[in-house]
C-alpha cells in the first residue's frame, strides 16, 4: 500500500500544552490528519511504548501512526497489540535497514533528508527500503533549534526533482504554503506548530484538508458494477468523476447484461479477483476517495471491508443498492447483514427511500418519517446520510443531509425534471459527491454543488437520444455548452497551423512582379518609390496601432515590446523611407505627399477597426503579418532562393534588401510571434478564431500591398 501523506502531524509534548498529546492527535486526526508521527526527545523507551499504545487506541486505524526514531519502542508497543505502522528515521538515527527487517515490508519507514549527499545515501539503499522522505526545513522553525539551513519552496523544489521518492515537507510549514508546496513536489506537509499549538486542532486539520485537496486533482476509485450501456455502475460513476474535475478509477464487482430497459443477466466475478483489483490500485496510487455501488453478495461486501480496513481512505460515500426499481430486494439476509457493518465505514451514505426503509428497519411513510429515520440511522451507524427524495410522489423531490453526531440537517429543495431519462441517477450523484468532498468542498456545499450538476444533467438528457427506455443523463451538458470540445492548443501547434495557413498568400507574393524585380535587380525606380511612398503612409498609422497594442498589453514586457515596436517603426523604417523618398529634407510632411492607394487604405482601415475595438488578442494577431512574412521574405532573398543577385552588394537596391534579414527585425518577429501564439493558446474557441481571422485578413492585405505597385501602373 502507498501510504496517504497528505497532512501529516508531528507531536510535540511542549506546544501540545495542557491538552496532552494525545488529545490534540485525537482531534487532529477528526480534522484529517492521515499521518501521525509521535516525536519526545525526553522521553523513555518505556514512556514512549506506552503513548504508542494509547494513540494506537485514539487513532482507531483512521490514520497512520508512526514513531520518531524509537524502533525498539515500536517492537514493544506492537507486541502489545498497538498498530504501529512505521518508523520515522532521522540520517544519524537507527539503520533503515535495521528498521525495515525487524518491522517487514509493509511497514512505513520514513526518512529525513535536506540535502544532495542525502539523496544520494538512499539511492544506494536497496529498492523499497526507504518509503518516503521528510524534506526540510522549509524555512526556520523554533520546534528543532538545531535544523540545518531552511530551504524555501524553491529549494524543496530542486531536492525533490532528483528523487523519485514522495517527499513530504517539513519545517516551518503554514497553512499559506499549502499550495506552493504541492506545486513544488510536495506529497504532503509535515505540521508542527500549527497544529499542537492550535486552538482547535480538529478545525486547523480540516482547514490544511481543504486547501490540500483543492490544490490538486482528486484520485476517485469507483467500487462498482458494470452496464455495458454505459448510463449506470462503473461507466457513470466515471464520467460523473471526470465532470467534476477528478481522475477516476474502477474496481468491477459485477459484470451486467442490460441496456437502457432492463437487466437481462450478471456475473460476479470471484471476490478474491475483487481483492486484487483494490490492491494493484492502492499499492501504486493515493486514493483521495472511494464510491461504493452494487456490491452483490456478502463475500464481495466483505472483500470491501477488508480492504478499507488496511487503506483506510479518507472519503467513503457509499450508495446502498439494495432494492431494485420494482421493489424487489436485491440481496440475500447474508448479504444485507454485511452491507449494515460495511455502512460504518463510510462517511457519507446516499439510500433512496426504499433503501432507507430497509437500512432502518421499518416502513416509510412521506418526507417527513424519511427524515426522522435518516436521523436514526445516522445515529444508528456515527455516518452522514444523504437522503434522496426522488422517490416521492408530486411535483416536491427534496434531498436532506444528515448527520446526527455533528449536528448537521440541511434540506435541499427541488421540484421534479420531467424526464424519463433517470437511469444511472443514484451512482452519478454518490460519485460526483465522492469527488466534490475530495476536491476539499465542506459536506454541504458538497451537496448542493452536486445537486446542481445533476440538475442540469437531468435537463439535457433529451438530446443524447440513447436507448428506448430509461435513458442516461448527461453527464458533460454543462461542460460541452461552456467549454467546448476544443483541445487546448500549445504555441508551438497554433505557429505551425497559422503558418500553413499562409502558404498561399506566401506563394502569390513570390511571384509578384514587385518581389521579382526586387530580388533580381530589374525592378524600375518608379514602382519601388510607388512602394516607398505608400510603405510610409503606412508605417506611419501601423504605429498608432502597436502603441494601441501597448496600452492594452496585460503585463509589462509586453507592453515594452509593442512600445519598442511603435517606436521602431516611426524612428527608424520610417528615416529608412525618407533617405529614398525625401533625403534632403528627412522625414517631414513631403514623406507622406502622395495619396494613399485602395490596397494602403484597406489595410490601414482593417488594422484601425481591430485596433480600436478593444480586443488586445485580435489586434496583436492583426499586426503580426508584417513582422513574419516581411522577415520570412527577407531571409529567403538573402539566403539566395530567389538568386544570387538579391546578395550581389551592387544591386540597385541592396542597401533596402539589407533591412529584410536585419537580425533584430527576426529577432522582434520572434518576440511578436510568441506573444500572439501563447495568447491564441491561452483564449477562448471563439476568441482564438477571431484572432486567426484578423491574422488571415492582415495576410492577404500583405498580398495586395505587395501587389499595388503594377496594379497602379496598370490603372494608371
Amino acid at each position: 500500500m502507498i501510504a496517504d501523506l497528505s497532512l501529516y502531524l508531528v507531536t510535540d509534548p511542549d506546544l501540545c500544552g495542557e491538552r496532552g498529546v494525545v488529545g490534540t492527535v485525537r482531534q487532529a486526526v477528526d480534522g484529517g490528519v492521515r499521518i501521525v508521527q509521535l516525536r519526545d526527545k525526553t522521553a523513555t523507551d518505556a514512556e514512549t511504548t506506552a503513548q504508542l499504545l494509547e494513540l494506537s487506541r485514539v487513532i482507531d486505524g483512521r490514520a497512520l501512526l508512526v514513531v520518531n526514531d524509537r524502533l525498539d519502542a515500536a517492537l514493544a508497543a506492537r507486541k502489545q497489540g498497538a498498530r504501529v505502522d512505521g518508523v520515522h528515521l532521522g540520517q544519524g538515527d537507527a539503520s533503515v535497514l535495521r528498521a525495515r527487517e525487524a518491522l517487514g515490508p509493509e511497514a512505513l519507514i520514513g526518512l529525513t533528508a535536506n540535502n544532495a549527499d542525502h539523496l544520494e545515501a538512499v539511492r544506494a539503499l536497496p529498492p523499497g527500503t526507504v518509503d518516503y522522505l521528510g524534506v526540510g526545513v522549509i524555512r526556520p522553525t523554533t520546534t528543532k533549534p538545531d535544523h540545518p539551513p531552511a530551504l524555501g519552496v524553491e529549494g524543496f523544489r530542486a531536492l525533490v526533482e532528483t528523487t523519485a521518492l514522495p517527499c513530504v515537507a517539513i519545517g516551518g510549514v503554514a497553512i499559506d504554503d499549502t499550495e506552493r508546496l504541492r506545486d513544488a513536489g510536495a506529497a504532503g506537509l509535515a505540521v508542527v506548530s500549527a497544529l499542537c499549538a492550535a486552538a482547535d486542532p480538529t478545525a486547523t486539520a480540516e482547514a490544511f484538508v481543504r486547501r490540500w485537496r483543492a490544490a490538486g486533482t482528486p484520485r476517485v476509485l469507483s467500487i462498482a458494477g458494470s452496464d455495458p450501456s454505459g448510463g449506470a455502475g462503473i461507466q457513470a460513476d466515471l464520467k460523473s468523476i471526470a465532470a467534476h474535475g477528478g481522475f477516476g478509477m474502477a474496481a468491477l464487482t459485477a459484470l451486467t447484461a442490460q441496456n437502457t430497459t432492463g437487466v437481462s443477466g450478471w456475473h460476479v466475478p470471484p471476490a478474491a479477483f475483487l481483492r486484487q483489483q483494490l490492491d494493484a490500485i492502492s499499492d501504486d496510487i493515493v486514493v483521495d476517495a472511494v464510491k461504493i455501488g452494487m456490491l452483490a453478495n456478502a463475500d464481495v461486501i466483505r472483500t470491501v471491508a477488508e480492504w478499507l480496513d488496511v487503506v483506510r481512505p479518507p472519503i467513503v460515500v457509499l450508495d446502498p443498492v439494495m432494492v431494485a426499481t420494482s421493489g424487489d430486494r436485491l440481496l440475500d439476509q447474508d448479504a444485507e447483514a454485511a452491507l449494515r457493518e460495511l455502512l460504518r465505514r463510510a462517511h457519507v451514505v446516499t439510500p433512496n427511500l426504499g433503501e432507507l426503509a430497509v437500512l432502518a428497519g421499518r416502513s416509510i411513510s412521506g418526507w417527513a418519517d424519511a427524515l426522522a429515520a435518516a436521523e436514526e440511522l445516522s445515529a444508528m451507524i456515527g455516518t452522514a446520510v444523504l437522503l434522496k427524495g426522488g422517490h416521492l410522489d408530486g411535483d416536491d423531490v427534496p434531498d436532506a443531509l444528515v448527520d446526527v453526531a455533528r449536528g448537521v440537517r440541511r434540506e435541499f429543495p427541488g421540484t421534479r425534471i420531467r424526464t424519463a431519462n433517470t437511469h444511472g441517477t443514484g451512482c452519478s450523484l454518490s460519485s460526483a459527491l465522492a469527488t466534490r468532498l475530495a476536491r476539499g468542498e465542506k459536506p454541504v456545499d458538497a451537496v448542493a454543488s452536486t445537486r446542481s450538476w445533476l440538475r442540469e444533467a437531468l435537463r439535457e438528457s433529451e438530446g443524447l437520444q440513447v436507448g428506448r427506455g430509461h435513458g442516461p443523463i448527461n453527464h458533460f451538458a454543462g461542460l460541452w455548452a461552456r467549454g467546448g470540445v476544443e483541445t487546448n492548443r500549445t504555441p508551438e501547434e497554433i505557429r505551425a497551423e497559422w503558418w500553413q495557413r499562409t502558404a498561399a498568400v506566401r506563394a502569390s507574393i513570390d511571384e509578384l512582379p514587385f518581389i521579382r524585380g526586387l530580388a533580381d535587380g530589374t525592378l524600375a525606380r518608379d514602382p519601388f518609390l510607388f512602394y516607398l511612398a505608400q510603405d510610409a503612409h503606412y508605417l506611419r498609422e501601423y504605429a498608432r496601432v502597436l502603441a494601441e497594442a501597448s496600452r492594452l498589453a496585460p503585463t509589462p514586457s509586453e507592453q515594452a515590446f509593442w512600445a519598442h515596436s511603435a517606436e521602431g517603426a516611426i524612428i527608424g523604417e520610417l528615416e529608412l523611407h525618407a533617405s529614398w523618398l525625401t533625403p534632403d529634407e528627412g522625414v517631414d510632411a513631403s514623406t507622406f505627399a502622395a495619396t494613399p492607394a485602395p490596397a494602403t487604405v484597406a489595410y490601414l482601415d482593417h488594422l484601425r477597426s481591430v485596433a480600436f475595438g478593444g480586443d488586445y488578442g485580435e489586434l496583436i494577431a492583426a499586426v503580426l503579418p508584417c513582422f513574419w512574412l516581411y522577415t520570412d521574405l527577407g531571409r529567403r532573398l538573402h539566403a539566395g532562393e530567389f538568386g544570387d543577385h538579391a546578395r550581389d552588394p551592387r544591386h540597385p537596391y541592396a542597401t533596402w534588401l539589407a533591412t529584410y534579414a536585419d537580425p533584430a527585425f527576426e529577432d522582434a518577429t520572434d518576440q511578436a510571434i510568441a506573444l500572439v501564439t501563447a495568447a491564441a493558446a491561452t483564449a477562448a474557441p471563439d476568441a482564438r478564431d477571431r484572432m486567426l481571422r484578423a491574422f488571415e485578413v492582415s495576410s492577404a492585405h500583405e498580398l495586395a500591398f505587395f501587389a499595388a505597385p503594377f496594379a497602379s501602373a496598370v490603372s494608371a
